[in-house]
C-alpha cells in the first residue's frame, strides 16, 4: 500500500490489485475514518478525499491501520436485479471464447452474484466482477463507433451496462431496460460500488421486452 497526498483535498491509495482496492472500500465503510468525506475507488487505487483542513498525514496513518484482508469484502447493503434480453451481436464469439454454447453463456451470466468494484468511464457505468473466470473474456479486436444504451456486455474480468449511446469495444451479450443513471432519481446511480446484481433472462426479444426490462432493487 502505497498512501499519496493528492492536491489540497484529497489522498490516493495505491493498492496491488483490484482485490485489495475492493477490501479497503469495504473497510472504509465498515470503519469510517474522520475528516474523510467520500471513498472513490478505482481499478488500483482508492481517492480519499477529505474536509478542509484535514491533515492528510493523520488519514494515511488511519488508512494504513486498517490492514483490510482481500476477500472479506462486504457488500454496500444494496441488491439490484437486472433483467436481460440476450440477443447480443457478440454472444456467439463469446460462446467460441469461453468454450459454451450460447445458452451456456447466459447461464453463466446470470447464475453469478456480480459486485460492483468501482465506476467510471461514463456516468452510472459500474465495473462489475464476479467469480466465474469462464467469463473472462477479451475486448473486441476493434472497437464500434456506436453501442446502444442499455447494452449488456463483457470485457476482460467485468461486465457492464452502457447507460447512454456511445462508442464501445466489449462484447455484447444482451440489452435491458433498466435505466442505470437517473437523474431524477437519488442517488442517480443504480450501479455503486459495493453493490450487488443478478442479471435474470428476460426471454426472447418478442416476449414483451420493453415490460421486462426494468431493474428492482432491495
Amino acid at each position: 500500500m502505497r498512501v499519496l497526498k493528492c492536491a489540497d483535498s484529497g489522498v490516493l491509495v495505491e493498492v496491488g490489485d483490484l482485490a485489495e482496492v475492493m477490501a479497503l472500500r469495504s473497510a472504509l465503510e465498515a470503519h469510517p475514518v474522520p475528516g474523510v468525506t467520500d471513498v472513490v475507488p478505482a481499478a488500483r487505487t482508492v481517492l480519499l478525499r477529505i474536509e478542509p483542513g484535514t491533515p492528510p498525514e493523520g488519514i494515511a496513518s488511519a488508512v494504513r491501520a486498517l490492514s483490510p484482508a482481500p476477500g472479506a469484502e462486504r457488500a454496500a447493503g444494496d441488491a439490484v436485479t437486472i433483467p436481460v434480453v440476450y440477443d447480443g451481436e457478440d454472444l456467439d464469439d463469446v460462446a467460441e471464447l469461453t468454450g459454451l454454447t450460447r445458452d451456456g453463456v447466459v447461464r453463466a451470466h446470470t447464475a453469478a452474484t456480480w459486485t460492483v468494484a468501482f465506476c467510471g468511464f461514463a456516468p452510472g457505468f459500474g465495473y462489475m466482477v464476479c467469480d466465474d473466470p469462464r467469463l473472462h473474456v477479451p475486448r473486441r479486436s476493434e472497437a464500434r463507433t456506436r453501442v446502444p444504451a442499455g447494452s449488456v456486455a463483457l470485457a476482460g474480468e467485468f461486465t457492464g451496462v452502457y447507460p447512454r449511446s456511445s462508442p464501445g469495444g466489449w462484447q455484447l451479450l444482451g440489452r435491458t431496460g433498466a435505466r442505470v443513471w437517473d437523474l431524477d432519481r437519488e442517488p442517480p446511480g443504480l450501479l455503486r460500488p459495493g453493490v450487488r446484481v443478478r442479471f435474470t433472462d428476460a426471454g426472447s426479444p418478442d416476449a414483451g421486452a420493453d415490460a421486462r426490462t426494468g431493474a428492482t432493487a432491495s
